[in-house]
């Protein structure tokens, strides 16, 4: 299960992301974290940025929402994304592309 932290009018989660996938999309859960499979590579920023875009895009809410709090060099984040529910986030587990 996704460890999920409620403050104020954001939530944050753990992110495990893989680069060089053939799409983005959303691969289930990894030790408490939501596993995210992005086709960007990790250079130059590229792949964090592909995240908070793809996040944003299937929450349907704007790209500044989406906030990467921590592990920016790193395939573990912690993001933080404002104005959606801690349903909306378990709801991603069965998002289908």
């Amino acid at each position: 299960m996704i460890e999920i932290q409620k403050r104020d009018a954001a939530v944050s989660f753990a992110v495990r992301v893989q680069t060089r996938a053939r799409r983005d999309e959303i691969a289930g859960e990894w030790e408490g974290a939501l596993k995210v499979r992005l086709s960007a590579v990790a250079i130059e920023n590229r792949a964090n940025e592909a995240l908070c875009d793809f996040l944003a895009s299937i929450l349907k809410i704007s790209k500044s929402a989406v906030r990467i709090l921590s592990g920016e060099r790193s395939r573990s984040k912690l993001v933080e994304i404002r104005g959606v529910s801690v349903e909306q986030i378990l709801s991603l587990l069965i998002y289908e592309t």
